[in-house]
């Protein structure tokens, strides 16, 4: 019989021996994820786990979704690969769906196989749609790991340089409950954050292109600023031709529950000029993209094509799964269930000294850790519950500034009797966290 514990650990030396060593893993020993269905998935040592983190938000929908893993057998037995050079169905009808669902009018639609790559795409047409290099970021953003990317994320721990082709100003808002106007309530929050970002726009030469900014913060913590924060900055940007893009990668297709897009929270003053999107859309084939209002998106005055953006395998598995998504109403799901796992969470937080807040909305939730007593953040104690987790079989992540903070994302197609499973595992990981650190800090 094959040890699969040894051939993990074998495949580990492999890693290391081949692949970057800032290539982050999870976990101390790190696992092998062989197959999954539904919200579940196994590792290469048969051990099953309850699955919160759904790949980084990637598998939106379910493990082996037979209504997906059909529309790209089927799709790869036709084609698989033709190119944006000719004209391809598949593409056009996802396109069609994705700019009627966004909210931008007289929208065009460019595929890519990232979000990193979607955001570098909308960069790239805002600045030079306004001929400027300058670009307005939120503090403690994450915009992917391109190089124009890189210099618009505001977390030091995914920036590893300073250098960028672009000039990037720094606006406060995207973190609710840390900084200098944490204090505050919503309404002053939201005008001293408009003040900061009229004050930063002095500081600039010429035109700025564009704020982008996550509705929620992904790699942040899941982090997110009051609502109608952002419709308050497009007043201000508006005055300015300023563009708004809005970082959908994580926040999309309806995990917030509340809203299908993250920006739908901040709609007062309209829809954004540049959507981005991935994930989600493709429950683990590799789909992103911009949508853009027509006059933005047709800026470009050379050629361009996207080699795999918009492939015909991945588009049938976006068109399968969106539809799959809108039928079975997983943005009230997310709602529904996301609403009951944050105040089951909040309950199990009361009692616990590493937790400093719960957030979030719908199936996008946030579980801050601090050292008991000081309220500084802990990446020592986020560490500690992730691997706490997974003995209990629960797969959650980790983010924050400081990589304090637990990331959970279900699927959303997760059951009532899931998130109280999932709520109780993680209960268990907390508390002998918790216990564990006290134990090291006291022995």
């Amino acid at each position: 019989m094959t040890d699969h514990r040894t051939d993990a650990v074998g495949l580990h030396a492999r890693h290391r021996s081949v692949l970057p060593e800032w290539l982050t893993l999870l976990y101390d020993r790190p696992i092998e994820l062989t197959h999954g269905e539904g919200r579940h998935v196994w590792d290469s040592d048969g051990n099953r786990y309850l699955d919160f983190f759904g790949g980084i938000l990637t598998t939106m929908t379910a493990h082996a979704l037979p209504e997906v893993t059909k529309a790209v057998a089927e799709q790869a037995g036709r084609i698989i690969h033709t190119s944006t050079l000719y004209l391809s169905r598949p593409m056009v009808e996802l396109a069609e769906r994705i700019a009627a669902l966004s909210g931008i009018p007289d929208a065009r639609v460019f595929f890519t196989t990232s979000g990193t790559e979607a955001n570098d795409a909308a960069l790239l047409l805002a600045t030079t749609y306004r001929r400027s290099n300058q670009i307005l970021a939120m503090r403690n953003s994450y915009h992917g790991r391109s190089f124009s990317a890189v210099g618009v994320t505001g977390n030091q721990s995914w920036s590893p340089t300073s250098l960028s082709p672009l000039q990037t100003l720094w606006v406060h808002g995207g973190v609710r409950s840390r900084g200098p106007f944490a204090h505050l309530s919503d309404a002053q929050y939201i005008e001293a954050c408009v003040a900061d970002l009229k004050d930063v726009l002095q500081q600039t030469s010429g035109g700025v292109a564009a704020l982008i900014a996550e509705p929620v913060q992904g790699v942040g913590g899941f982090t997110n600023p009051p609502d109608g924060l952002y419709a308050a900055f497009r007043e201000v940007l508006a005055e300015h031709g300023i563009l708004w893009i809005s970082d959908e990668v994580q926040t999309g297709w309806g995990r917030t529950g509340d809203h299908f897009w993250g920006w739908q929270a901040h709609a007062a003053s309209g829809p954004p000029d540049l959507l981005t999107f991935a994930k989600g859309i493709g429950n683990g084939m590799s789909i992103g993209g911009v949508v853009a209002r027509a006059e933005v998106m047709n800026c470009l005055g050379a050629n361009s094509i996207s080699t795999f953006g918009g492939s015909p395998v991945t588009m049938a598995a976006g068109l399968a799964n969106l539809t799959y998504l809108l039928e079975h109403d997983l943005q009230g799901n997310a709602r529904r269930v996301g609403g009951l796992l944050i105040e089951r969470l909040r309950a199990v937080a009361a009692g616990l000294d590493i937790v400093r807040e719960v957030r979030g909305r719908g199936l996008m939730i946030g579980i801050e850790l601090v050292e008991p007593g000081t309220g500084e953040p802990s990446p020592r104690a986020a560490a500690a519950v992730t691997e706490a987790a997974r003995e209990r079989g629960l797969l959650i992540g980790k983010g924050g500034l400081n990589g304090a903070a637990l990331r959970i994302a279900p699927p959303l197609s997760l059951t009532v009797a899931e998130a109280e499973e999932g709520a109780g595992l993680l209960d268990d990981a907390l508390r002998a966290a918790q216990k564990r650190l006290a134990e090291t800090a006291t022995g």
